[in-house]
């Protein structure tokens, strides 16, 4: 797939104690560094919702980057769906 010279978007779904311990900003950060666009939000459910849209490996890293999370995360879970062509112009939290 090739979205304004992207490659891959996905949707990740993170579980465990990911609220409230700065799990959004550290992702931004995080995602940043590696020049990929999307977003992450807290979901009503507890888990945060992480849009990753950007080269292939640079993807694979925030992916795996988010079963670790920042240092006050408890990560249980990371689930992975394609998102199709949804990538947005930057990263941000929402």
């Amino acid at each position: 797939m090739q979205v304004d010279g992207m490659k891959t978007c996905r949707r990740c779904h993170v579980s465990g104690k990911v609220q409230g311990v700065f799990f959004r900003a550290a992702t931004r950060n995080r995602a940043q560094s590696l020049r990929i666009r999307g977003y992450a939000k807290n979901l009503d459910d507890g888990r945060v919702e992480v849009l990753a849209c950007g080269e292939e490996k640079d993807v694979e890293a925030l992916i795996d980057w988010l079963w670790q999370g920042p240092p006050a995360a408890r990560v249980d879970r990371v689930d992975v769906e394609d998102a199709g062509d949804e990538a947005p112009k930057d990263f941000r939290t929402i």
